[in-house]
């Protein structure tokens, strides 16, 4: 079983608007570097339940920062055609400087020539995050997105919500956690 949260968070508060969670069979084989192949349905369904719409979504995963340039954050983003940011925990490919060690600092992480995304510190001395632009955000912008989520956590708070609503869903399942997790802009 897969299981797919999503999490809508208001900005900049950070307060849970909405949620949405659901339980799908695996359709798709575990594949390195097509993993939103198997994620997606899964989290199109979640999207599916919504009643409200964000304007931005920060997955847990890639964006173009991807061998094919087409991760998770990138795939969800075209689908829904909304405006997405890839922060993964790892790195999947290309080349970067170890970033300094306060929280903000950067470092580009550069995959044949090209700027894919950025190394990000996102609290003092801690493993930093791969964040790169999914879907019609720009690596600055999506830096600055992830940065603004931030709860004092390694982890932007959106995918950190989302992490632990899976969590609590697949407690005790065999099951693969996929979480995302999107945030509103306040009006």
């Amino acid at each position: 079983m897969l299981v797919a949260a999503i999490v809508i968070l208001r900005h900049p508060g950070m307060e849970i608007v909405e949620t949405s969670a659901v339980r799908r069979p695996v359709t798709f084989p575990y594949i390195p570097g097509l993993l939103s192949f198997r994620e997606a349905p899964a989290i199109v369904a979640a999207w599916r339940r919504l009643r409200c719409r964000p304007d931005l979504l920060l997955c847990d995963g890639q964006g173009i920062a991807h061998p094919r340039g087409l991760g998770l954050a990138a795939h969800l983003g075209l689908l829904l055609g909304v405006p997405a940011i890839g922060c993964a925990k790892s790195r999947l490919c290309g080349t970067h400087d170890e970033p300094g060690p306060r929280r903000g600092d950067r470092a580009p992480l550069v995959l044949n020539g090209h700027v894919v995304g950025a190394v990000v510190r996102t609290r003092d001395r801690v493993r930093p995050l791969y964040v790169s632009p999914g879907h019609l955000v720009g690596v600055e912008a999506a830096v600055r997105w992830v940065l603004a989520c931030g709860g004092g956590f390694r982890l932007p708070e959106p995918t950190r919500q989302a992490d632990r609503l899976v969590g609590r869903l697949a407690r005790g399942l065999p099951t693969t956690a996929a979480g995302i997790a999107i945030s509103i802009e306040a009006t």
